[in-house]
């Protein structure tokens, strides 16, 4: 059996584990994230690689990150959340540890997770998955591997066209599918409703003591499980967007599975509900042809730390 370490970085925390070549996590560990400092968000996670190393033999070291990866998985471009640029992580970790390592996008690290180990385990060639959250992101698998294109970003699948000048995005396009899907989506859809129609907002708006700029996702999918209208149609909203886009990359790459994870699939059939609905609504013209099923993600908050560290395995 052989050991590798996982660390998943995050703009809030730094995860890590031990995960044997099964796909278990063995020991974990954490520590909060030094955003604005890149030194002691370095030295943080070579403290964890170290306390995780104690005493074990470790073959490798996987490192996810929230940032855009070169191709040679080596540093770390650009990170919105943390303050990376043009970060040589691979080459600082790899001399203060004395093991070889390997940094990943963060989405793709959670992807091979549950490609190899979680809800698409059962593929053995290709899975596309869409990381729902306060953003979209995504991985995409074909022929087994990930597609990690010739500059090492590919799969930003969050930043695929929706509507042709529609809300403003982050990366500066108008009407990415990451306005209309997304956890941020969620609410502003919430919000609108319960502005518009407060009558139908009600167990919403008394979770948010009566302040429509006051609703968060939390609440939207609380009062949404109660059976809120305005809560139930954002989710409706965003299952739709979603459920689209799935269907665009199956007719692109026609994948084995499709897996939905992050933190809104909490939410569960709120959201597959009208997700698998409107995806298979888009293909209807396919007719009798097969299109993969929709899965939710299984491994949750472990995926980033088990990818990162099959990853390394593979070096």
């Amino acid at each position: 059996m052989t050991l590798t370490i996982g660390v998943d970085v995050g703009g809030t925390k730094v995860a890590g584990g031990v995960v044997d070549d099964t796909g278990a996590v063995l020991v974990q560990a954490r520590r909060d994230t030094p955003a604005d400092d890149v030194a002691k968000t370095r030295d943080v996670i070579i403290e964890l690689v170290g306390e995780l190393a104690a005493g074990r033999t470790i073959e490798a070291v996987g490192i996810g990150a929230a940032g855009w990866i070169d191709a040679t998985r080596s540093t770390v471009l650009f990170a919105p959340n943390l303050a990376w640029r043009d970060e040589p992580l691979r080459e600082y970790v790899s001399a203060a540890v004395g093991l070889p390592v390997i940094v990943e996008n963060d989405a793709n690290v959670a992807a091979w997770a549950e490609f190899r180990y979680g809800a698409a385990r059962d593929a053995d060639d290709s899975m596309v998955m869409f990381t729902i959250g306060t953003g979209v992101g995504g991985g995409i698998v074909l022929g087994g591997e990930l597609v990690r294109g010739s500059h090492g970003i590919a799969a930003e699948l969050g930043h695929m066209l929706a509507v042709p000048d529609g809300h403003q995005c982050g990366c500066g396009r108008l009407g990415c599918i990451e306005q209309y899907a997304s956890g941020s989506a969620l609410v502003r859809f919430a919000r609108a409703g319960a502005r518009q129609e407060p009558h139908r907002a009600t167990a919403l708006l008394e979770l948010a003591g009566g302040e429509v700029e006051a609703i968060t996702g939390h609440m939207v999918t609380a009062a949404a499980r109660g059976g809120d209208p305005i809560s139930t149609e954002a989710f409706a909203q965003i299952g739709r967007w979603l459920g689209t886009s799935i269907a665009d990359m199956a007719q692109i790459l026609d994948p084995q599975a499709m897996v939905v994870g992050g933190g809104v699939i909490d939410a569960g059939e709120l959201l597959l509900g009208p997700t698998r609905r409107s995806y298979l609504d888009a293909l209807a013209q396919r007719g009798r042809l097969p299109v993969a099923e929709v899965r939710p993600a299984e491994l949750g908050n472990s995926a980033g730390v088990i990818g990162a560290a099959d990853l390394a395995r593979r070096i």
